[in-house]
């Protein structure tokens, strides 16, 4: 038999898949690690655990499914995008601990590039906005702070990489400097048109080009395991960033087609085709997967908080005990209040992009309580799901796509899918296979070892498990949609 291992590093854990010669999933291993919040805003990773946690979830799948790494034809990684690494080429040692994509610390820095009136260039050549989500600005810091790291850098010392390139580095015991398209597009260092890294976004950031890894497509060579990891050597052939994982493992290869993914953070990806789309309300264009060298281009609405205004509730709040609850109570709240959570811990992502304000709860009754936070909770994320589409639809027009389908761990609750297609008036489609974005990189990295089908045979595959039709009254969504617009803008204004 024929395996793929699939590695799927997150924001708050690592896990490793086994998927076996038909796609299915033989054997999984997650662990969870520590996030680091060392100033309001600010959101850090040890790179050491990126590291450990992957190497021991891919240990414990392989030693789950029963097989050796010599039965194992292929890995893939998808990886949380924008977190961004610096370390040592000699030693391997990082300078600093990551800066994961919820950062803010480089919000002056953006505002400063802005007033300068940089972010039309900025737009033009990388798709992205002059936001600290990405990465470039997060290298610049890390040049700029930690001492000595600009002349080791300028020396052809250091290395720069987003967590795909870590974990390759790691795993090929620093043979190989390497990440893919779908990654080196959020960087705010790559020109998505020209297909290479920018020199003039380089020299607006004053990063030195040395830093940075070799691109390739998402189905190529990325190097090879070091035989010692796993008792023999293992190619690693498929890479893409999470959501463009999600996306080929949604199987929305024909321009139109749209995924949202619900993980700590939500992101819809609409597939544009070879025709990269600048967007008139402040989406992103990118990459949604580069195969044979040619890119297939997306619009992405990235929402910051999704899944993690649930563990706000679990460690935040305390007011559940695990996000399993959030269902029942949200079925169990007082339909009387209509409490609105505003989740921008971070900032609010698109449409808004405003890094600076923070959250706000509006409605607060005397009884308002563990039920109607949740409830809550879950409806902030389908307010922001429309958001994102009513910014899509400017865009496209009647090419945007009215079928949405979803994955990631909160398309489990059918009370907040349910909740989605009632506020977005269309139906939304849950696959039978949620882990889509370990599956896309499984895929992959089986395409290119000759082991799975090409996207149109892999598209057949695609499985409807649930369809979510609206149900709510048009004037009760009108009404409950311009709710949370004041809430919005009140949250804005602050």
């Amino acid at each position: 038999m024929t395996f793929v291992l699939a590695i799927d590093q997150g924001t708050t854990s690592t896990r490793a898949i086994v998927f076996d010669g038909a796609l299915g999933v033989v054997a999984s291993a997650q662990q969870e690690f520590d996030q680091h919040f060392p100033a309001s805003g600010w959101v850090e990773h040890e790179a050491g655990d990126l590291w450990a946690t992957t190497l021991a979830t891919c240990k414990q799948a392989l030693d789950t499914a029963g097989i050796a790494a010599g039965d194992v034809s292929a890995i893939g990684i998808t990886n949380q995008r924008e977190t961004t690494l610096l370390w040592d080429r000699a030693t391997g040692q990082p300078v600093h601990r990551a800066i994961v994509w919820q950062d803010r610390r480089t919000s002056d820095l953006c505002q400063a590039l802005k007033a300068e009136g940089h972010e039309g260039m900025v737009t033009e050549k990388t798709g992205l906005l002059l936001d600290p989500y990405f990465s470039g600005t997060k290298l610049k810091w890390l040049l700029d702070n930690v001492e000595g790291a600009r002349a080791r850098a300028e020396a052809g010392e250091l290395a720069f990489g987003t967590v795909d390139t870590w974990l390759i580095w790691n795993l090929t015991g620093g043979a190989a400097h390497v990440t893919d398209a779908t990654n080196a597009a959020r960087t705010m260092l790559y020109d998505i048109r020209a297909g290479h890294w920018s020199a003039e976004m380089c020299d607006l950031l004053d990063v030195p080009m040395s830093v940075l890894p070799e691109v390739k497509d998402c189905a190529a060579e990325f190097g090879v395991t070091e035989a010692a990891l796993f008792g023999a050597a293992i190619p690693i052939l498929g890479v893409a960033g999470d959501q463009q994982a999600a996306t080929v493992g949604q199987a929305c290869f024909q321009p139109g087609m749209l995924k949202s993914t619900y993980g700590t953070g939500c992101f819809a990806l609409l597939n544009t085709g070879d025709t990269p789309v600048t967007s008139k309300n402040r989406l992103l264009t990118t990459i949604a997967y580069q195969l044979d060298g040619k890119p297939t281009f997306a619009l992405e609405g990235s929402i910051f908080i999704a899944g993690a205004v649930v563990q706000w509730l679990r460690d935040g709040l305390g007011v559940i005990g695990s996000a399993g609850e959030t269902q029942g109570l949200a079925e169990s709240a007082d339909p009387a209040q209509e409490l609105i959570l505003v989740p921008a811990f971070t900032g609010l992502g698109a449409p808004y992009w405003n890094a600076d304000c923070r959250g706000a709860v509006y409605g607060l009754a005397r009884n308002s309580g563990p039920a109607e936070f949740s409830k809550a909770a879950l409806e902030s994320v389908g307010f922001q799901t429309r958001d994102l589409l009513e910014a899509m639809q400017g865009d496209m027009g009647s090419t945007g796509s009215s079928q949405l389908r979803v994955d990631g761990g909160m398309s489990a609750s059918n009370w907040a899918m349910q909740f989605l297609s009632d506020i977005l008036g269309a139906p939304v489609d849950r696959p039978k296979v949620l882990e889509t974005t370990a599956m896309g990189a499984a895929w992959l990295a089986g395409y290119r070892a000759g082991v799975y089908p090409g996207p149109d045979e892999f598209a057949e595959t695609w499985a409807l498990e649930r369809k979510f039709e609206p149900a709510m009254e048009a004037e009760t969504r009108d009404r409950r949609y311009a709710a949370w617009q004041r809430a919005v803008q009140a949250t804005l204004s602050v």
